[in-house]
């Protein structure tokens, strides 16, 4: 794998990886369709209560699969590159430490002030008690979703992508039935409502870690979680710290805009909020099937780079950026053009119907930037360096949030100059993120 990963021609090997990581995430994007279709039997406030608390699942996904898993699965891409795979099976041990304690700081984080947080956002009545009844469930069992993602990430390290991918197909095939069982009462069960889908998501991980971990103890694989490893050194939580932790930054960032942007939209009513929600939900779907390019890129890219091959880790890097602005572009214009093919799905009511079209025919049209631009901040963890992706995700913020709030503040505007800002910020990450890479921000190649 290692020889295909430096030598094989990048296209069919970027297919030939992401194929079934973008498979699996497409299909666990319909635990997410499923999940709003069921919580939407319950009625509009309840839609609007898992609006607001969506986004804070998202982040924590983003964090261990996106941020912190992409310097995993790049440190372990770069030790077996320079073939140091002694190396790379120690960075196990570290990496689930850091799974550890991402989760126990996430949890933390969400007890001490996340009741705040949804009521900062514009939660009231039932809605914010829908919101954290969900998050509580979820944030105390977030430990087995941080361990499921940084498995997942080992594995994509060494070049194995079909089998956290299978993994995670299962783990959808698991989810999908339990959350409309908890969530809806069928058969002898409970109706637990909207902390059902958090029930479910938490079971699921469950059983997700135990079958990522038992190749590690039980196969001979390139490395091993292995008691001989378990020694914990400086410089290994340094290698993936050093990438992920300026890394985590462009995660928090997203989610902070669209966080701040829904309690932005909150001061327009329910119905805009639960539809500004569908919508939104959209682009958190795009990401995991931008991350199965991502997660191929990291390795592809880290691996180049450790065996100090730049000019073919930048021409990797700018056909996967293609490849996902491609398909993050078709998917935004075709819903812009018929957004009730999208927000149709979860209601019949024309106020939501409204609201959530409005998003999808001003924001769909950019999302190619959120395709090029995500796609590059994956590949440039591989490269070792997020410095300007981060940059441009703080530049994101200051367009879409900060422009938002002095339209809607101070100017009196209403939903629709909201939505551009918002397409605007989207269209500064992507294009600053290209630019870098483009002029050298990876290093400057030979040729």
């Amino acid at each position: 794998m290692t020889d295909d990963l430096l030598e094989g021609p990048i296209l069919p090997l970027l297919i030939r990886l992401a194929s079934p990581n973008v498979l699996a995430f497409f299909i666990q994007s319909m635990v997410s369709i499923a999940e709003v279709w069921y919580v939407g039997q319950l009625g509009t406030l309840s839609l609007a209560g898992l609006a607001l608390v969506y986004p804070l699942l998202m982040l924590m996904q983003m964090l261990s699969g996106g941020a912190l898993g992409g310097a995993v699965a790049s440190s372990v891409a770069r030790s077996i590159g320079a073939g140091r795979t002694d190396r790379g099976q120690a960075l196990v041990w570290h990496a689930l430490v850091l799974a550890l304690a991402g989760a126990g700081i996430c949890s933390a984080l969400y007890f001490w002030g996340g009741h705040a947080l949804l009521k900062l956002l514009g939660g009231r009545g039932q809605i914010l008690a829908e919101a954290q009844a969900y998050a509580v469930v979820l944030f105390s069992g977030c430990v087995l979703i941080w361990t499921t993602n940084i498995l997942a990430s080992i594995y994509r390290g060494i070049g194995d992508m079909k089998l956290p991918s299978m993994v995670l197909v299962l783990g959808v095939f698991i989810q999908i039935p339990l959350s409309g069982t908890l969530i809806l009462g069928w058969g002898p069960f409970p109706r637990l409502g909207v902390p059902g889908a958090a029930v479910s998501a938490v079971s699921s991980a469950a059983i997700m870690t135990a079958l990522l971990l038992w190749p590690l103890i039980f196969r001979d694989i390139v490395v091993k979680l292995h008691i001989s490893a378990l020694r914990l050194q400086k410089d290994l939580f340094r290698d993936i710290l050093r990438v992920g932790l300026p890394a985590s930054v462009s995660p928090v960032l997203s989610v902070l805009t669209i966080v701040a942007i829904t309690g932005l939209v909150g001061r327009f009513g329910p119905a805009a909020l639960a539809g500004y929600g569908i919508g939104a939900r959209l682009e958190f779907l795009l990401i995991p099937l931008i991350f199965g390019i991502g997660a191929a890129l990291t390795a592809m890219v880290g691996v180049n780079m450790g065996a100090g091959k730049l000019d073919r880790a930048l021409r990797i890097g700018w056909t996967g950026a293609a490849a996902a602005g491609l398909l993050a572009g078709t998917i935004g214009l075709v819903l812009a053009v018929r957004p009730e093919w999208w927000v149709g799905l979860y209601t019949e009511d024309p106020a939501v119907l409204a609201s959530g079209s409005l998003y999808l025919r001003i924001v769909g049209c950019v999302y190619v930037f959120q395709g090029v631009g995500l796609s590059l901040y994956f590949a440039s963890q591989g490269a070792g360096t997020v410095f300007w992706p981060v940059a441009a995700g703080v530049l994101r913020v200051i367009v879409a949030v900060g422009g938002a709030l002095v339209a809607v503040l101070v100017l009196g505007m209403g939903l629709k100059t909201l939505l551009f800002l918002t397409a605007a910020g989207m269209v500064v990450f992507g294009s600053v993120t290209a630019l870098s890479v483009l002029f050298g921000a990876w290093g400057k190649p030979r040729s």
